[in-house]
């Protein structure tokens, strides 16, 4: 039981950040290709700032990993 509600809250972890993340990556890039259109050297500034969302991503799958091998292995 403890098990499979590890699991419920690695997947929510996953889940949740990245539905986070594409909410972000939506205005960012919308911003971001907006800002080129007018300026076309400002391509390296919009890919950066679109990288950054993805790493509240990168937090989730940590925590993820951290709740399935570490409180799950005491189970």
């Amino acid at each position: 039981m403890e098990l499979g509600l590890i699991a419920i809250g690695a997947g929510l972890a996953v889940g949740i950040t990245g539905l986070a993340s594409g909410w972000a990556e939506k205005d960012v890039g919308a911003a971001a290709v907006g800002a080129m259109t007018e300026d076309p050297s400002l391509f390296g500034k919009g890919m950066i700032l679109m990288v950054l969302p993805e790493t509240i991503v990168i937090f989730g799958l940590v925590v993820a990993i951290l709740l399935i091998f570490v409180t799950g292995a005491s189970v």
